[in-house]
């Protein structure tokens, strides 16, 4: 009677730590779920790119990882909505900043006067006919924005040059509009950088 009581104890407390650590493991996996969807909703962004206006740096299918609220520079790649197609996101460089004048001549950059270097355009540029422009001559106000990037806003172009649809097209963007700045792309596996 003994054996059977213990049995029953034992099966018992097995019953009782099971659903112990089932409560735990659920209530830890919700608390995990919600941490990484508090991060991508105010901290990270995950993105995938979508068309050639960046290539080489990026390929249309690429997965990006993008860090809302950080600081822009020159030369970062950032994800902003796009200011001609409401609920759609773009990928661009960011060529001019709040204050700059931008001018592109003889397929060189400049930015307030002085040489921009662009090695991220070297594969293109390398492909490209004796005598063809990568980047057509413009400048600011050539495109009537004025001569000078506005404070708050910024001038970004994408990276396939003779592609790309960008402030040259659609003006400025504003801060606000810049979702976040790419950090890393981690698809596909073979091609994970961090920028």
């Amino acid at each position: 009677m003994e054996k059977q009581d213990n049995k029953k104890k034992q099966n018992g407390e097995e019953d009782e730590s099971f659903g112990k650590w089932f409560l735990q493991t659920l209530g830890l996996t919700a608390v995990f779920v919600g941490i990484v969807a508090l991060l991508f909703s105010f901290v990270l962004s995950n993105d995938q790119v979508s068309g050639p206006s960046m290539q080489p740096t990026f390929e249309s299918g690429d997965r990006v990882i993008a860090l809302r609220h950080d600081k822009i520079d020159r030369g970062d790649v950032v994800v902003l909505d796009a200011p001609d197609a409401p609920g759609t996101l773009y990928i661009k460089r960011v060529i001019g900043m709040p204050g700059d004048t931008v001018e592109s001549k003889n397929d060189v950059m400049y930015i307030n006067g002085k040489k921009l270097a662009q090695p991220y355009l070297k594969a293109y540029e390398s492909e490209l006919p004796t005598g063809v422009q990568y980047t057509d001559d413009f400048s600011l106000a050539s495109k009537g924005f004025g001569n000078k990037v506005p404070k708050g806003e910024y001038f970004v172009m994408g990276d396939h040059r003779n592609v790309s649809k960008d402030s040259r097209i659609f003006g400025y963007v504003k801060a606000s509009k810049i979702v976040g700045v790419v950090k890393l792309r981690y698809w596909p596996l073979t091609q994970i950088k961090v920028f």
